[in-house]
Order: structure tokens, then sequence, then C-alpha cells
């Protein structure tokens, strides 16, 4: 998605809060209570609350942190082909990890937190892990609902505006699937490759203009994607702060 216009954002508002929702609920004890005493640096963040934050300051340096592309032929991460210099969300997650388990100040663990939990969820968006000729679906024009967009931009928001429920009744609603999607947890590679393959497979790119077949095919998809993006994210910190 390189020239990807600043304001696309992964899974939207919602969807962002939505995982971060989700994964709140898995944290053990202990995670819970290091999470709660880093928010409490900025009285009234929730961890709900921070997971937009990235795409709020984001800017040309950062641009590239949410996002890997992969050649369509393969969805296997080469580290040196798709994130040179680590500038891609598997290297961003990374590199943010260390920060977070490191022993550095609580401002700069809390900013590691803030990326962690918006990049989570970005790598699990399958478009951010797409193709860099149509730009991760930006380039990619339909109409859906009734309106000009694009196929990014249905992922990001379509599909879960669609759904109508606001963000506390999705996380009580996937919260069962998430947690099933525990014991799967994975890293930020295996992440981004799912996605990939998603955005690979059969039908992904629908026609111009997108019926109701398509979302109700896809929905479950998207349901997933967030499931899983909870679980793990909820798997990483409380592997990290134990």
């Amino acid at each position: 998605m390189q020239g990807l216009p600043m304001p696309s954002l992964a899974w939207g508002t919602q969807g962002h809060q939505v995982i971060a929702g989700l994964a709140y609920a898995q944290l053990t004890p202990a995670a819970r209570k290091e999470v709660d005493r880093m928010l409490a640096k900025e009285p009234g963040e929730t961890l709900e609350s921070i997971s937009t934050w990235a795409d709020e300051h984001r800017n040309p340096s950062t641009g590239a942190w949410h996002y890997v592309n992969f050649p369509r032929d393969s969805c296997t991460y080469d580290a040196q082909r798709d994130c040179q210099d680590g500038r891609c969300v598997v290297g961003a997650i990374e590199r943010e990890l260390e920060v977070l388990a490191s022993n550095t100040s609580d401002e700069n663990r809390l900013k590691a937190l803030k990326y962690v939990v918006h990049l989570v969820g970005d790598v699990h968006q399958p478009l951010h892990a797409g193709y860099l000729d149509d730009k991760g679906g930006n380039t990619y024009q339909l109409q859906a609902f009734m309106r000009g967009s694009n196929l990014h931009a249905l992922w990001d928001t379509g599909l879960i505006r669609n759904l109508d429920q606001d963000t506390d009744t999705l996380v009580k609603r996937l919260l069962p699937h998430s947690r099933a999607a525990a014991s799967r947890n994975g890293s930020a590679v295996e992440a981004a490759q799912e996605s990939c393959r998603i955005v690979g497979t059969p039908g992904f790119y629908p026609a111009r203009k997108v019926g109701m077949d398509y979302i109700e095919h896809f929905t479950p998809t998207m349901e997933q994607r967030l499931a899983q993006a909870g679980a793990r994210l909820a798997g990483t910190l409380n592997r990290i702060l134990r």
C-alpha cells in the first residue's frame, strides 16, 4: 500500500475498539493490573479508547507501519522483500513489543502499548496484508450499500457497519469465538500470512457492484478476524506483562 492515503484506517474506530475489548476481557489478572497501571498515566483512557491512537497520530514516518505488501504469487513472508528496514506492520509490532517488554520509562511503554493494540488489529485486516499494485484494495473501486467506495474501505468499515451493532454488543457476541481462538495464538508473521491468504481466496475481489451475497459470505470471515485479533492481542499482552 505504498502511497496509501493517510485517512485509511484498518477496521475503522469500531473494529479496533472491538478487538481491544475482546483482548481486555481475556487478560490475566497480572496483565490487566499492569495495563490498568499504565493507562492510569492518562486518566480516563481504556484499552478500547487507545486502540485508535496510532491512526490518529499517524504521520509519513509511521504510515508504512500499518501494512505489509505481498506479491500476488506468494503469501510467504520474506522480511528482506516485504519489510525492508522493518518498515511494515510485522516489523513495527516486533519493535514495539520489545519496548513494551523493556525496562524503559512508563511513558515509552504506554506509547508502545498503544501501537501494539492498534497494529495487532491492523495485521488481521486482510487488506493490510494485500497487494502493492492496488494499494491493498484502495484503488479497487466499487459500489456497496448504494454508494461509491473501494474494497479496502468495505473491509475497514462497510462490513462491520452493516451489522448495525454497538461495540459492547459485538464484544459480548464475539467473545466466545475469541476465547476459542486463544489456543491458536500466533505471531505477527502468521497473522499477516493468514490475511494474505484470505485476500487470495476465490471471490474476495467482488464484482464492481457488490451484492448482499458477497456481504453475507464474507461477514463471518471479518468477524473471525476480529475474534482472532482479540485473542492474539490478549495472548501477547499476557505473555509480556506477567
